[in-house]
């Protein structure tokens, strides 16, 4: 009597363990960045070249908690920067240097992501800072919007010399990366600042904004300030009201031991369930 074949043997048999060796494996993770073993300069530049998907992170954070319309256009152009990226790898094909690996996220290199992303959000940034924020009161705001401006240069300065060193682009790919950020960056800011501007108070005010409470600041000059001395007056005030709350309870608190301490006097036979039954009502009433 012929023997049945089951199930398991229908999955494990030759053919089809023959396709699955067959099959090519590809890694979800674009975070795995490689380095030459035991080169430190290389370990670094590493977790550096990670810095654009940190900054995506915290865009996000910022626009789920803040809900700035500024905030949320200057991420919408860091998306529409990226599109662009991927549109003209698949446009124009050029490879990747070749590295004996072939484990690198896309087998495309011009223009580069990272330093794309990198230039376009510090260019972004300095038009922002210089343009946006405030205008200078004194010089610690003018070390302060210094600082912020070298910071982010520095940063697409690192990240754009990680990108060759780790040999994930050649040197054109980075250039070429650098400039279309510069040019995205400065022109995105300007449809921001003169095309979308001034529909921001639309925007805040229509049932949608209200809904998502979205808020434009663009009328106020210093909004870090602002939150703080806002945040900071609020905390005051209600500090203030749970003082004079608390004070306002414990006067009423000794008026009713004063009224019992009477009553007591003149009526000496009062007895110790009225009593109770007074403090209660004349504490519920003040509560």
């Amino acid at each position: 009597m012929a023997e049945v074949p089951t199930q398991h043997d229908q999955d494990t048999s030759p053919d089809v363990r023959h396709s699955a060796k067959d099959l090519k494996w590809k890694a979800v993770s674009m975070t795995n960045v490689e380095y030459v073993e035991g080169d430190m300069i290389g370990y670094i530049l590493a977790w550096s070249s990670l810095l654009p998907f940190c900054l995506g992170v915290s865009f996000v954070t910022l626009i789920a908690f803040r809900r700035d319309l500024h905030t949320i256009s200057y991420f919408l152009g860091i998306v529409l920067n990226e599109a662009t990226n991927l549109i003209l790898k698949h446009i124009i094909q050029e490879p990747r240097p070749k590295r004996g690996r072939d484990n690198l996220y896309t087998e495309y290199g011009m223009p580069s992501s990272h330093t794309q992303f990198m230039w376009f959000f510090a260019t972004y940034m300095v038009f922002f800072i210089s343009v946006r924020v405030y205008r200078n009161y004194n010089i610690i705001d003018d070390l302060w919007k210094i600082a912020v401006c070298t910071l982010s240069f520095l940063a697409a300065a690192v990240v754009t010399y990680s990108r060759i060193y780790l040999e994930y682009h050649t040197v054109g790919q980075v250039l070429c990366g650098a400039v279309l950020g510069i040019v995205n960056g400065t022109l995105w800011f300007a449809v921001v600042q003169f095309v979308l501007t001034p529909f921001f108070p639309l925007i805040a005010a229509s049932p949608v904004g209200e809904f998502c409470m979205v808020r434009d600041s663009t009328l106020i000059p210093h909004v870090l300030w602002f939150e703080y001395t806002s945040s900071r007056s609020e905390a005051r005030s209600r500090q203030r009201k749970s003082v004079s709350k608390n004070n306002k309870k414990e006067l009423a608190e000794d008026a009713i031991t004063k009224d019992l301490q009477v009553q007591m006097d003149h009526s000496p036979r009062l007895s110790l369930a009225v009593l109770d039954k007074y403090v209660h009502c004349s504490s519920s009433f003040l509560r």
